[in-house]
């Protein structure tokens, strides 16, 4: 008795017999297929390429063209799609069995025939044939999908692009490494001028790989490049990240990052690091190494109230560089599934004698490791340069100025609990910027703004020495000690006035700052001789350089600078 199929089949039988044709007809159809026959090769072929049967009976030897060659056109005719060709042979030899299966077909089956065996083989011989069509379908769902990922990548990355390109990558003392699609592993690198022509620059790393690792970098972009532009520092910007990143990710992603601050008038880097390797300072005359080790846990991990914002200060000479360098560099491989490790890194350093070529060498070593880098290696070096190599920062401004305050004074005090966490200065430049004659002084008057207040809350209320900035070492204990004594703060004040006066077409703004310290002798610093001074008093010198007038009065405890513009034509 016949066992009923599962779906019926349209099987192709091909056989110069008529009285075999017939018979295996009789038989395939009592297992409920339909049935198309052929007397020869050609003929098989020919049917085959009109009615598309599913499975295919095919005799050996046959005028006019062989079971071999139709087994051939009839695979070449069905492509991708699987149809089983089952040889009907009364062959014996293993040879010729061999040239059954060459030629394509997947099984055979010996005369006489016993149906159940032929039964038994088109079962198989149908499973395979479903597998193969699922296989296929999946192939092409994969495909399918795999393309709508690339195209939502490719456009993610257009539109990222608009926004980490319109930072300054471009700039003059930067090189740097970064695959195509290192945002879509994670890595993320963003540089941007603040006011004063100081430079932020982060290198991150998310968590993951793919679209995923690549979901915070926006927000990211978007609060770096807006508050460098404000004017905000390394600190305020850094919990501003961290908070929206707490806020927006799953509880497992994170990114790791070294943000830091170049100042080229200053001649300093500050640094913070989250996680990431150990960046460097390299110093152009000595070849000496700064490491800048992470101090912190990754953006987003912490809550705001227990997220750390200290960061380090190095001074800087000119030619001096600074490497940030993604876990991708350590952990490029090789063919033998060999890191190239920290100390292979080290030894870059080491047979370093020029720091204007370090990063050349470090690309020549990794291509050297592996012949080249993996996809998810992000690298930057920033050298310390004269800020007229890089031009001035430009800020934008959408209104013509037509409706500038003229005749105004605005006064501030900031105590002890403000000046621990608040930054004054991006509120005070965007009410300065309303001046329209003010405008193309931005990029001074920030400076000078930041340096009246740096000079008033370190040396006036922290009570800081600047004479321990003379070499690094002391660089280095003047920013700790300052850290330390802003966060035990407890009493004191800076204040603020500003004075705006038209004069003719144009006008005249007057700064005041005080402070509640002890005071100390503008002049005398003023006068020391700059090898005297070392790395201390850059900052008034540099306030009477950027300012049309500036002075000290009340034993330095209160500093006034001006600034003047002409009508506008």
């Amino acid at each position: 008795m016949n066992q009923p199929v599962d779906e019926p089949l349209t099987v192709l039988i091909a056989d110069d017999n008529m009285t075999d044709r017939m018979l295996l007809s009789s038989i395939v159809r009592r297992q409920g297929h339909s049935v198309l026959t052929a007397g020869n090769g050609q003929e098989a072929v020919e049917v085959f390429r009109q009615q598309r049967p599913q499975l295919v009976l095919l005799d050996a030897m046959m005028p006019v063209m062989d079971g071999f060659e139709a087994a051939r056109q009839i695979k070449q005719l069905a492509g991708e799609a699987l149809v089983p060709v089952i040889f009907l042979t009364s062959l014996t030899e293993e040879q010729a069995l061999v040239r059954c299966l060459d030629a394509g077909g997947d099984d055979f089956l010996a005369k006489p025939y016993n149906q159940v065996i032929l039964a038994a083989k088109i079962k198989a011989m149908d499973r395979l044939r479903r597998l193969q069509a699922t296989v296929l379908e999946q192939r092409d769902q994969i495909a399918r999908h795999h393309g709508y990922l690339l195209n939502e990548q490719r456009v993610a990355k257009a539109v990222f692009d608009q926004i980490a390109h319109s930072g300054c990558l471009d700039a003059a003392n930067i090189r740097y490494l970064q695959s195509p699609y290192a945002l879509f592993n994670g890595d993320l690198l963003l540089a941007a001028y603040t006011p004063s022509g100081d430079m932020h620059v982060l290198l991150g790393d998310f968590t993951g790989h793919g679209l995923p690792a690549a979901v915070g970098a926006m927000p990211l972009a978007e609060v770096f490049y807006g508050m460098t532009a404000k004017g905000y520092g390394l600190t305020e910007i850094l919990r501003e990240m961290n908070a929206k990143l707490k806020r927006i990710l799953p509880v497992d992603m994170f990114c790791c990052a070294t943000m830091l601050c170049l100042s080229f008038q200053r001649r300093t880097v500050e640094v913070w690091n989250g996680g990431m390797p150990d960046g460097y300072v390299n110093r152009q005359g000595s070849g000496e190494r700064v490491a800048l080790v992470s101090r912190h846990l990754p953006l987003g991990v912490l809550p705001a109230a227990q997220f750390r914002d200290d960061t380090e200060v190095w001074p800087m000479a000119l030619g001096d560089r600074v490497l940030l360098l993604s876990d991708g560099v350590i952990e490029t491989s090789n063919a033998e599934e060999q890191f190239f490790g920290v100390e292979r890194l080290e030894g870059v350093f080491e047979r370093n004698r020029d720091a204007a070529s370090l990063f050349e060498e470090m690309l020549q070593a990794l291509q050297d490791f592996r012949g080249e880098s993996r996809d998810d290696v992000s690298m930057v070096q920033l050298a310390m340069v004269e800020p007229e190599l890089l031009g001035p920062a430009h800020l934008i401004y959408s209104d013509s100025g037509q409706s500038s305050p003229l005749d105004w004074s605005a006064s501030f005090e900031f105590r002890a609990d403000t000046l621990k966490r608040f930054n004054p200065l991006p509120y005070l430049l965007q009410l300065l910027q309303e001046i329209h004659g003010l405008r193309a002084q931005s990029g001074q008057l920030y400076s000078v703004l930041a340096e009246l207040y740096s000079n008033a809350l370190e040396h006036g209320v922290l009570g800081l020495d600047s004479a321990l900035k003379r070499d690094a070492l002391g660089f280095a204990s003047y920013y700790e000690q300052r850290n330390s004594r802003l966060l035990a703060l407890a009493d004191g004040y800076v204040r603020l006035h500003l004075q705006v006066t038209p004069e003719g077409g144009g006008g005249r703004l007057t700064i005041s700052v005080e402070d509640s310290g002890k005071g100390f002798d503008a002049r005398r610093v003023l006068d020391r001789p700059p090898a005297e001074r070392g790395l201390a008093g850059r900052g008034l010198s540099l306030i009477q350089q950027l300012s049309h007038c500036a002075s000290w009065s009340d034993d330095g405890r209160r500093a006034q600078v001006e600034f003047t513009w002409e009508a506008q034509a």
